[in-house]
């Protein structure tokens, strides 16, 4: 095939591919405009996931009459002049291709009127091609109408996720932009229905509120440094919320939201000691940066940037992170005589360093001698090994949390709570009990789910009635719970519900209905199973561990945690020096 000029029109569908990849960057590159123009209103409107309509207006100073048709056209720009002004950006737009891309992909309608223009004017373009210009009457500001998203690129549209998905991420980009600018008055429509509406009155804390919860709002800790021309602030959680991934982890530089590894692995290590492995914290941070200090024009969506001094920027962030929670939780005091050294003269501050002690180390997975692991019994299945558990007499219960019981073959350790978890999950997924264990209740709950949590109620209601919840809409953005399933009866609260909101969120188990009734289900279970403390009598330890005894898979809870730990009667004889120890 030789050597040719491809058409303008498939250059543009191409470059349109690196700023337009989905809905969500169609609404980010709409909205940055707006803040750009100096908009202290921005309303969104979106229907069919955003592949079949978003209209953003805003209030912003406007395009004049004789610059829109220059608006739409590729390099286009008000922004900079020279490749100087590279070095002392201030805006978040500069590239000139996001209306151009837009325009290329979809059918797009612009009205707006500038704050110098007594009468508004109206482009019209379809598929990159301009249709007409006119004059009508508009108020100041802008409105953007995209129209059938990818429509002339089947390829691209293809490869969209559901309508849930898109929604969410739209609703995820406008929560964390109205975090960004709490002054600005947010409005954000989703198939007819106001999921987000922010008072623009600066309070971040009530936009947090709306993104996670009031209580994680309440508690987010702020973040605050200002150090040789770097300004640093945003909140970080406590270290009791956590999260099973990375997902809850944003940053902002120079007001644009940008991914960056190195900031992300800076702001999990400042946790280094005090979350668990594996959990993750919550943070949303907005750095500013001399504008000569960072990159941004590395990709047309802007959305990575690249540091002078990435170390320097890390460790600055590190630092206010770290500050932030010893702030909230100061190191503690420690009395050298509890470790056997009573000459040794006592510091009032010590920070307490794992690897200066000597800890044992962690298990690995597997099985080890005398003990039964999830993994082990994978292997005793595969040859042919009975997995259900023997008949067992109960001993007792320790700690108010583990059983004591015993079997033909040794002693087993039963966790209350992990063990119930597993009974009430079969229990719900056994459809002949499912749809008869439902229990009205005498005064309904009401529940405002915030904008995330809306969208993920929406998709699971059908799953929620299966189970044995009753929820019916109740008002504008609330939700009344008339009933619940009978086993949770006298321990239902709101938090079950939102707890499995956020694990179906934290999964990401969105594109098979399937994937996401588990996660509910699971969810659900270990918000009701009995908890470790409480004090079990001797006929509720018997029933519980008869209940696991008929379970198929008794020796894991759903989310995969052994119920219980078998130490065999050869390993007690070992221990006690009967056998093997001569």
């Amino acid at each position: 095939m030789p050597i040719k000029i491809l058409p303008e029109s498939v250059t543009n569908k191409i470059a349109a591919g690196e700023v337009v990849e989905n809905p969500a960057s169609v609404v980010k590159e709409l909205m940055e405009n707006a803040i750009d123009a100096s908009a202290r209103s921005i309303q969104i409107r979106v229907e069919g996931g955003g592949k079949d309509l978003i209209i953003l207006s805003d209030d912003g100073i406007g395009i004049p009459i004789e610059e829109i048709a220059l608006a739409i056209t590729r390099f286009a720009t008000s922004k900079i002049d020279s490749i100087e002004d590279l070095q002392r950006i201030h805006s978040l737009g500069f590239r000139g291709e996001a209306l151009a891309s837009i325009a290329a992909v979809s059918m797009l309608r612009i009205q707006t009127r500038s704050k110098d223009e007594t009468e508004g004017s109206e482009l019209i373009c379809e598929h990159g091609k301009l249709k007409s210009i006119s004059r009508k009457g508009f108020p100041q500001g802008s409105s953007f109408e995209v129209r059938d998203l990818f429509s002339n690129v089947p390829a691209r549209l293809k490869f969209l996720k559901s309508e849930r998905t898109e929604r969410s991420r739209i609703t995820d980009l406008v929560l964390y932009y109205a975090l960004a600018y709490p002054h600005l008055r947010f409005i954000l429509e989703m198939e007819g229905r106001v999921v987000l509406q922010t008072a623009g009155n600066g309070n971040q804390r009530e936009i947090l509120a709306a993104v996670y919860d009031v209580e994680t709002a309440r508690q987010m800790l702020e973040v605050n440094l200002e150090e040789q021309g770097y300004s640093i602030h945003g909140f970080c959680s406590p270290v009791g919320i956590t999260r099973s991934n990375r997902r809850d982890i944003h940053f902002f530089i120079n007001g644009r939201l940008v991914q960056d590894v190195s900031l992300a692995s800076a702001l999990v290590n400042s946790y280094h000691s005090y979350l668990m492995v594996g959990r993750y914290p919550i943070a949303i941070v907005f750095l500013k940066v001399p504008p000569a200090d960072v990159d941004i024009n590395i990709h047309p969506a802007k959305a990575e940037v690249r540091f002078a001094d990435a170390r320097a920027v890390s460790g600055k962030l590190a630092r206010a992170v770290r500050l932030a929670l010893l702030a909230s939780s100061p190191a503690p005091t420690f009395n050298q005589t509890l470790w056997g050294s009573s000459n040794v003269e006592t510091k009032e501050y010590e920070i307490f360093n794992p690897s200066q002690h000597d800890f044992p180390p962690s298990s690995e997975t597997g099985s080890i001698e005398g003990i039964t692991t999830p993994e082990s019994n994978h292997v005793q299945a595969a040859l042919g090994l009975d997995e259900h558990m023997p008949l067992l007499r109960v001993v007792g219960q320790v700690g108010a949390t583990y059983i004591v019981a015993e079997g033909p073959d040794g002693l087993y350790l039963i966790d209350q709570h992990a063990a119930h978890e597993r009974i009430l999950y079969e229990q719900i997924l056994d459809k002949r009990v499912q749809k008869k264990d439902m229990q009205l209740l005498l005064d309904p709950i009401l529940f405002t789910p915030n904008a995330r949590e809306t969208v993920l109620l929406a998709s699971v209601e059908d799953t929620l009635e299966e189970i044995g919840f009753q929820v019916d809409a109740f008002g504008p953005g609330t939700y009344s719970i008339r009933a619940v399933p009978a086993f949770m009866s006298r321990t239902f609260s709101l938090r079950i519900i939102t707890d499995a909101l956020h694990e179906l969120d934290d999964e990401k188990s969105s594109a098979v209905s399937k994937e996401k009734e588990e996660v509910v289900i699971r969810s659900i279970c270990k918000g009701a199973a009995i908890k470790g403390g409480t004090i079990l009598s001797k006929e509720e330890q018997e029933n519980l561990i008869r209940q696991l005894e008929t379970c198929q898979n008794p020796r894991t809870c759903p989310h995969g945690r052994p119920t219980m730990i078998h130490l065999s009667v050869d390993i007690l004889e070992r221990q006690f020096g009967r056998k093997g120890s001569r």
